[in-house]
């Protein structure tokens, strides 16, 4: 597969990154020779120097055959320019990311697919809606639903109270059991878990489940006495912050608090019609938070554009007795070191982008994939179709790769959970986790036809 990206910033770099993995055919294009230094060097990929609505760029990057023209400059209509000229020029997929809300409503898909763009983006979006997920569950780092929560992921840091450790997980995970254990994060190492392997405290775990047993989940990881969410404070009043305070279920309270006095206006402006509170000042400041309610808050979210800064303030906040924290970390580098120092929950706008964009580049029926950082996986969401390999035997007799297990499907819009003697069946929505760089080898066993 043929894809050319515009824009060698954070999202288009990593999503490079993403698809060198995989030794797609990859050029990024780029105005900015510094930003293009070196990277055909570290991945995979081919650069091109030159402005991205160039057509005669375009054509020497190759966008008239690519499968995929994605555009993911800072420019917002220099995106949608630039993947309007690639599909006249013949690219099959064009995605823009955008930074205007009101592009998103269905009404206006119907233009933006008469103009040839498949698909928007809209990162702020995408992390704030990670971000209320996450606050919804104090005690979870991540949450992920599947057909409106008949399959649900949950990622958990499991502490000493947990009653599940130090045991066989063939003792805790069997087939009648409620919920199945997908992945470990014990360190830097991650695990795919056998029969044998035992959870251990400080393990990141994810569970797999279906939303009924989710106390059930909360009991067995000893996270009963974390108190519900209720009173939440944001430091930073970027996009993602009104995205969050826009989308907050009513029986949270927010407050947001921002050091520019003119984003302050702004901000209260855009949240008119909600009851976010917006405070001027700094909050990295101990008698701001005192003063604010910082003892009688529940989630402390840390969203300013320096990851250092989110970092600090979220372990401030957890010395001061907030349980739950959520930090943006843009710097992919200070992700291992965030999650060592048990911040909480780390949301990355840029991989959530790529992850989003990656789905499209996947030949077999994928509705949703996601990028776990913290134990360098993917999760995606396959649909079985007639005749694939998935659904000729039982899942033990699959023969997936490495690395790769199958945490439950949904079929006639109710979760079950995945075990050996599974029969997979067409039109089944198939959860399946797995290391990175095996993603592009699970697509064959959901493709109709093939032969083992």
């Amino acid at each position: 597969m043929k894809i050319v990206i515009a824009g060698a910033g954070a999202v288009g770099t990593h999503l490079a990154h993403l698809l060198s993995r995989d030794h797609q055919d990859c050029v990024l294009v780029d105005a900015d020779i510094e930003r293009l230094g070196g990277l055909d060097g570290k991945y995979d990929i081919m650069t091109v120097h030159g402005e991205p609505t160039s057509i005669r760029v375009l054509r020497d990057a190759g966008a008239a055959s690519a499968d995929l023209f994605v555009g993911v400059t800072p420019d917002e209509s220099q995106n949608i320019c630039t993947c309007i000229i690639a599909h006249m020029l013949g690219a099959k997929k064009t995605v823009a990311r955008i930074d205007n809300y009101e592009y998103l409503s269905p009404q206006y898909k119907t233009y933006f697919d008469q103009m040839g763009i498949s698909s928007l983006i809209y990162p702020e979006v995408l992390a704030a809606h990670d971000i209320v997920n996450s606050l919804k569950m104090s005690w979870a780092r991540q949450r992920w639903d599947v057909h409106d929560g008949a399959l649900v992921m949950l990622g958990v840091k499991l502490r000493d109270a947990s009653e599940i450790l130090n045991q066989p997980l063939r003792q805790l995970c069997g087939p009648k059991d409620p919920y199945h254990i997908v992945a470990v994060k014990r360190g830097s190492e991650t695990i795919i878990p056998s029969g044998n392997d035992q959870l251990q405290s400080g393990d990141l775990t994810y569970f797999m489940t279906t939303s009924e047993y989710i106390p059930y989940i909360r009991k067995l990881a000893g996270k009963e006495h974390y108190a519900d969410v209720k009173n939440v404070i944001i430091m930073g009043g970027g996009k993602t912050a009104v995205r969050v305070g826009l989308t907050m279920p009513e029986y949270m309270n927010l407050k947001i608090i921002e050091k520019n006095e003119r984003r302050c206006e702004q901000l209260n402006e855009l949240l008119s019609n909600s009851d976010t509170m917006v405070i001027h000042g700094d909050g990295r400041d101990l008698g701001l938070l005192q003063e604010e309610g910082i003892q009688t808050t529940q989630a402390f979210v840390a969203l300013t554009g320096n990851a250092e800064t989110n970092i600090l303030a979220c372990l401030t906040a957890k010395r001061l007795g907030v349980r739950k924290t959520i930090a943006m970390v843009e710097n992919l580098d200070y992700v291992d070191m965030a999650e060592s120092l048990d911040i909480g929950t780390i949301i990355n706008k840029k991989t959530v982008a790529a992850s989003h964009i990656y789905q499209m580049m996947i030949d077999a029926n994928v509705s949703n994939v996601r990028s776990l950082m913290t134990v360098d996986s993917d999760v995606a969401e396959f649909v079985a179709v007639e005749g694939s390999k998935v659904t000729r035997r039982a899942v033990k007799d699959l023969g997936l790769p490495l690395g790769v297990t199958i945490g439950g499907l949904v079929r006639q819009n109710e979760g079950i959970l995945v075990n050996g003697f599974t029969q997979i069946m067409p039109g089944d929505s198939v959860m399946v986790f797995c290391h990175e760089q095996n993603l592009k080898k699970v697509e064959k066993f959901f493709k109709a036809g093939g032969l083992w």
